[in-house]
């Protein structure tokens, strides 16, 4: 009997439990949707008034939400087998349609899979008397359009959303003066030059889910934050096929002072990340 599992099977055993994760917390988001619906126009049960019976009339109406994320990137499929795991940050805003839980947002994400930096010589003729930062990363941008499920009061805010856009994979080296970057890193340094070495796109769609705790709420109407939550989240975004860079150092193997296709490590395949998600949302009150 065969004891081994493949790796396809280990993947196909990891999609399944992000699938089913997500599957799960939709349904909890809908049975809250549904518990807390008809009592929606009495007023929220878990914060009673205390000023007021009439509260409603006086808190300000929360149309809209932004977050702020930090992200994890597990490639899935056959990316799994070219890139290893990657992080970045996300950033999404939405305002609900109507009175009711469904919220049109946008969601974009940017993240990186591998960067190499090397130091070398500014030109041939200077030599090593000024050297320069040649830094290559290779990283994703994503764009999505979000429809999501979730009541906007409560302590616990559980939701589910569907999300569809594009995915664009690029390698970019820069070359930047080192004097700042050794004391504060490669990203405060001066760019001299930089170069996009390659590029594609994907079309790209899934589903997420989450949850939203509230640690902070403004009591009197404004026109600015009304709350502040924490927010814990998982990403599960299909890709269609697309081109891209294998992670590792760009280098013009035959001298002729240009990288050729030949030269670079070019991979094929679909585009599939799960992305879990830490960050903080804010609830912005009404602009009536």
């Amino acid at each position: 009997m065969p004891q081994d599992r493949s790796p396809r099977s280990s993947s196909r055993a990891l999609i399944s439990q992000g699938l089913l994760l997500i599957v799960t917390t939709l349904l909890v988001t809908l049975g809250s949707l549904l518990i807390t619906s008809p009592a929606a126009g009495q007023g929220a049960a878990d914060e009673p008034a205390l000023e007021t019976p009439a509260s409603e009339d006086v808190k300000p109406g929360i149309d809209a939400q932004a977050s702020f994320h930090v992200i994890g990137a597990v490639p899935q499929g056959g990316l799994r087998d070219n890139i290893s795991l990657g992080g970045g940050v996300q950033g999404f805003i939405g305002g609900w349609l109507g009175q009711g839980p469904l919220m049109l947002g946008l969601d974009v994400a940017f993240l990186g899979y591998g960067r190499t930096t090397d130091e070398v010589p500014f030109s041939s003729t200077v030599g090593p008397r000024v050297p320069v930062e040649v830094s290559t990363s290779n990283n994703v941008l994503e764009t999505h359009l979000s429809a999501r499920l979730q009541r906007r009061d409560g302590r616990f805010r559980p939701y589910a959303e569907g999300l569809v856009g594009f995915k664009y994979l690029f390698t970019r080296t820069r070359i930047g003066d080192d004097d700042f970057g050794d004391d504060f890193g490669d990203d405060f340094g001066d760019e001299v030059a930089s170069s996009t070495n390659y590029d594609d796109f994907a079309l790209s769609g899934g589903a997420g889910a989450g949850v939203d705790v509230r640690v902070f709420r403004r009591e009197k109407p404004a026109k600015t934050v009304q709350a502040v939550s924490l927010r814990l989240g998982v990403q599960y975004l299909l890709g269609t096929e697309a081109e891209y860079l294998a992670e590792g150092e760009l280098t013009d193997e035959n001298g002729d002072g240009r990288l050729d296709e030949d030269e670079l490590d070019v991979r094929r395949s679909r585009t599939t990340f799960l992305q879990p998600q830490v960050g903080v949302t804010l609830q912005l009150g009404g602009t009536d």
